[in-house]
């Protein structure tokens, strides 16, 4: 790890009060993070020390040199550091990552009181970073890291994934009315069905709030069906009272968890989540009329997680439609309405073009789903 030059006064004060996170036995070369930085570590590492309190995101890759350098997959976890506590962890050589240890109140004294010997093989929290941390997790809180984080306290770029059935004898697999592993397969499609059905390992899939396919509520008219696929504020209404009842910016705190995952855990399925939870809130039109203070907090968090990521990183490639710029002119329009607060719609007018300087996002075009559509008439029907 680099050291970091910074005030002798400010290291001092940071010494006795940022927490310090120990790490042991850390292969060198290994990339490990802490929030928005990520090293390769050398042969003296054994930590961090100067943290600051609050919420933080450690992650790390193995990494293999023979024949070219390799790096394995990303893993990571959240956690909650106090002012002047010590968190110890070490190295599992077997998983590839670094694990929790338990350790006694008469160890962390020990610890503690040897922390100068161990300065020099423990490298400073990189503050030049810290500021865009915290914009990026200002709603995260330790009881919400407690229940999104997976029940394994690991978060993977990749999902950990076990067979449905397991079946490793032929015996297992005749049960089943399958073909024995080593039977000739006549066509791609049935090697494809011969492969196991897999599923997410218990434990290790991040608790995201389940968001209603069915967004209107049971026993609801034609009338209420078509109102609720328009405005998805009960569906919104439904995911906070269910999870976030006495506290519903939490959901907001759930967007920027989930906007870490992927953009510094590099786990996909976070971004889609952001995406279907974004789409959720900025499609709910009688929401943004009765919670001023929650969409006043959500232009906040939109415009430090957009300050991240490229222009044109939300454009599909197939399609060419940018769903941001869909999703936020939807938005956007119902913030127009005359019941809509009206610091809320200044602060509305002010994100909109700071977007449309920044990265000339155009706002204003009708979108293409409500553009006038050609239809053929059949042969011999004439309109007047």
């Amino acid at each position: 790890m680099a050291t970091v030059e910074m005030d002798q006064e400010l290291a001092k004060k940071l010494f006795f009060e940022g927490g310090t996170l120990i790490i042991l036995a850390v292969p060198e070369g290994t990339e490990f993070g802490i929030d928005y930085n990520c090293w390769q570590v050398g042969p003296k590492f054994k930590g961090v020390k100067m943290i600051p309190p609050g919420i933080h995101f450690m992650h790390c890759s193995a990494v293999n040199d023979r024949g070219g350098q390799v790096t394995g997959p990303r893993t990571g976890c959240f956690f909650h550091i106090r002012p002047r506590e010590i968190l110890v962890k070490r190295w599992d050589k077997r998983e590839e990552e670094i694990i929790h240890v338990e350790v006694s109140e008469e160890e962390l004294d020990r610890i503690r009181e040897s922390l100068r010997d161990l300065d020099s093989w423990l490298g400073p929290y990189p503050y030049e970073t810290m500021k865009r941390w915290v914009s990026l997790t200002s709603l995260v809180t330790d009881p919400l890291v407690q229940r999104l984080q997976p029940e394994s306290g690991k978060i993977s770029a990749f999902s950990e994934v076990e067979p449905e059935l397991i079946m490793p004898h032929t015996k297992d697999r005749a049960e089943q009315n399958l073909l024995p592993y080593d039977t000739l397969c006549k066509s791609y499609e049935e090697g494809l069905a011969r492969l196991p059905k897999m599923k997410i390992r218990p434990g290790t899939e991040i608790r995201f709030s389940k968001i209603p396919i069915r967004k209107y509520p049971e026993g609801a008219s034609p009338a209420e069906i078509t109102k609720c696929n328009m405005d998805f504020s009960y569906a919104l209404d439904s995911v906070i009272s269910q999870r976030y009842p006495s506290n519903p910016k939490d959901i907001l705190g759930e967007l920027q968890f989930s906007f870490v995952c992927f953009l510094i855990g590099s786990v996909y399925d976070a971004f889609e989540h952001w995406k279907d939870l974004l789409h959720l809130l900025c499609h709910s039109e009688e929401a943004v009329r009765q919670r001023t203070d929650l969409y006043s907090t959500l232009i906040s968090v939109l415009y430090h997680q957009l300050n991240q990521i490229p222009a044109d990183f939300f454009v599909d490639i197939v399609s060419k439609d940018n769903f941001l710029t869909t999703t936020l002119q939807e938005f956007f329009s119902y913030t127009c309405g005359p019941d809509v607060d009206k610091t809320l719609q200044k602060r509305v007018e002010k994100f909109k073009d700071h977007l449309t300087k920044k990265f000339k996002w155009d706002f204003d075009m009708e979108p293409d789903d409500y553009a006038p559509v050609m239809v053929e008439m059949p042969d011999g029907v004439v309109l007047d």
